[in-house]
C-alpha cells in the first residue's frame, strides 16, 4: 500500500514521490535487461576465461542467496505468527493464501493434463528407457514417498537449517511462532521477540545490499546459460514430452496467472514489472527458496505490499505453491505409467491431477525438488523409473521454467491476498 511508504505529506508531494519511484524502477528494469543482454552475448562467444569467471560469480550469488533464504523463511513466519498469533487477521491471511495456492496449482495441473491428452507423447523405445537407469542418482529409485514425508519431520533443531530442508524449517518456524503467540507476555518473551525482529531487519539490510549488486549476478547467470546452450549441453531429446511440460508452464505463466490477477482487479503488467528481479533470479537459480529474499524485497519495495502479508504469505508459498511442479509431476507420472504399460483412463488421469496438486504442495522449493519427488512417488507405486534417467539431461531447462512459474505464482498469490485484505487488517501502529 503506497500510502504507508510516503508518510504524512500532502497529496502533491505524494504524487511527485510516486512518479520518481516509477521512473527509478523503470531505469532499474532497463539496467537488468541490459545486464542479461550483455551476459548472453559474452556467454555465446564461448570465451573460456569469461565462462570460468561467470561460473565463479554464479556460484557466489547462489551461495549468498542460500545463506539468507533459510533464516529468512524461519524469521518471517515466526515474527508474523508471534505478532498476529491466532487472531482473526492471521486466519484471513492464511485462508486467502491457501485458497489462491490451491486454485492456481489445480489450474496448472489441469492445463498440463489437457496438453498431455492433446499431444499424447509416444512411448520411448525399450532400449533407450533401459539405458536411462544408469543416470538415476544412486538409491533414489528405491526411495518411497513415505520416506520423503518422514524426511520432512524434524528430529533435530539445527539439522534442517544446515541441510536446507525448507519444509522442516517451515514446520519449526510455525511451531516457534505459535508458541511465542500463546506464551505469557513476560519480559523474557519481549526480549526474545526484540532479538528475532532485530535479526530479521539485519537480514533485510543484507538483502538490499545483494539487490544493489545483483545485475552482476544476472549477467553471470545469463552468460553461463548461453554458454551451455551454445555448447550443446542442454538438448531436447524428448521433444513431445518436453513440449507438454514446457507448454503447460508457459500457458500458466502468460495466460492462467494473469487471468487470476485480472479477475481480482489487478494489472498483470504492473506486477510483472515489479517482480521482474525475482523472476530473473528464479529462472537462473532454479530455486524458489533461494529466490525468496529477492521475492520479498521486490514485493515490498516495488509493489508496496503490506509486509504482514508478504512476510507470512511468501515463505509459505515458497514451500507449498508449486504450479510448475504440479504440471511436471502430473505429466511425468502419466508418461512413466504409459511407458510401463499401465492403462490410463479419463477417471484415473483426473485422480492424478489431485495427486499431483497434493504432491506439489508437499515439495520443497529447491533445485531438482520436483524431479526427486516424482521418482519417490513412482517408486512407491512400483512403477519403473528408468525413464527418469533419460529425462535428467533436459531437466535443467524444465527446472528453470518451473521455478520461474512458481515464483510468478507466489507473487500473484501475495498480490491478490494483499488486495483482498486492504483496509481489513488493523493499523500497524495499533
Amino acid at each position: 500500500m503506497p500510502s504507508q511508504h510516503f508518510g504524512n505529506v500532502d497529496a502533491e508531494t505524494k504524487d511527485a514521490l510516486r512518479a520518481a519511484s516509477k521512473q527509478n524502477h523503470f531505469r532499474t528494469v532497463l539496467f537488468w535487461f541490459a545486464a542479461m543482454f550483455i551476459g548472453g552475448i559474452l556467454g555465446y562467444m564461448q570465451i573460456a576465461q569469461v565462462n570460468s569467471l561467470f561460473g565463479f560469480i554464479s556460484s557466489v550469488f547462489t551461495r549468498l542467496f542460500q545463506f539468507i533464504a533459510v533464516p529468512i523463511i524461519a524469521l518471517a513466519v515466526i515474527t508474523t505468527l508471534a505478532t498476529l498469533g491466532a487472531r482473526q487477521e492471521t486466519r484471513r491471511i492464511f485462508c486467502h493464501a491457501v485458497f489462491y495456492t490451491i486454485s492456481t496449482t489445480l489450474a496448472a495441473s489441469l492445463v498440463a493434463l489437457l496438453l498431455f491428452i492433446w499431444i499424447s507423447p509416444e512411448n520411448l523405445p525399450t532400449s533407450i528407457a533401459a539405458a536411462g537407469s544408469q543416470s538415476i542418482p544412486e538409491n533414489l529409485g528405491n526411495l518411497s514417498y513415505a520416506d520423503h514425508f518422514l524426511s520432512v519431520i524434524p528430529n533435530n533443531l539445527l539439522k534442517p537449517f544446515v541441510s536446507g530442508n525448507v519444509l522442516s524449517v517451515l514446520l519449526i518456524a510455525v511451531a516457534f511462532g505459535l508458541g511465542l503467540a500463546f506464551m505469557p507476555r513476560t519480559e523474557n518473551r519481549e526480549m526474545l521477540l526484540k532479538g528475532i525482529f532485530g535479526l530479521q531487519e539485519l537480514l533485510f539490510v543484507l538483502i538490499r545490499a545483494l539487490l544493489a549488486v545483483l545485475p552482476i549476478g544476472i549477467m553471470a547467470f545469463t552468460g553461463q546459460l548461453a554458454s551451455e546452450l551454445e555448447a550443446g549441453i542442454i538438448v531436447g531429446s524428448l521433444g513431445q514430452y518436453v513440449s507438454v511440460v514446457l507448454g503447460g508452464n508457459l500457458i500458466q505463466f502468460f495466460i492462467v496467472i494473469p487471468l487470476f490477477l485480472i479477475l481480482r482487479g489487478l494489472k498483470p503488467s504492473r506486477i510483472f514489472r515489479g517482480m521482474f528481479p525475482a523472476l530473473a533470479v528464479a529462472l537462473f537459480s532454479k530455486s524458489s527458496a533461494g529466490t525468496l529474499p529477492v521475492t520479498m524485497a521486490s514485493a515490498e519495495k516495488n509493489l508496496h505490499l503490506d509486509p504482514r502479508v508478504t512476510r507470512f504469505v511468501l515463505p509459505i508459498c515458497t514451500t507449498i505453491n508449486m504450479n510448475g511442479c504440479a504440471a511436471f509431476i502430473l505429466v511425468t507420472s502419466l508418461f512413466l505409467m504409459r511407458n510401463a504399460g499401465i492403462d490410463l483412463s479419463c477417471g484415473s488421469m483426473l485422480v492424478w491431477v489431485l495427486i499431483s496438486v497434493l504432491a506439489a504442495v508437499g515439495n520443497a522449493g529447491v533445485p531438482m525438488g520436483c524431479y526427486f519427488l516424482t521418482i519417490s512417488l513412482m517408486a512407491s507405486m512400483q512403477v519403473p523409473v528408468e525413464i527418469m534417467g533419460v529425462i535428467l539431461p533436459v531437466y535443467a531447462v524444465i527446472d528453470m521454467v518451473e521455478t520461474c512459474v512458481n515464483v510468478w505464482s507466489d507473487s500473484a498469490v501475495a498480490s491478490m491476498t494483499d488486495h483482498d485484505l486492504q483496509g481489513k487488517l488493523p493499523d500497524q501502529t495499533a
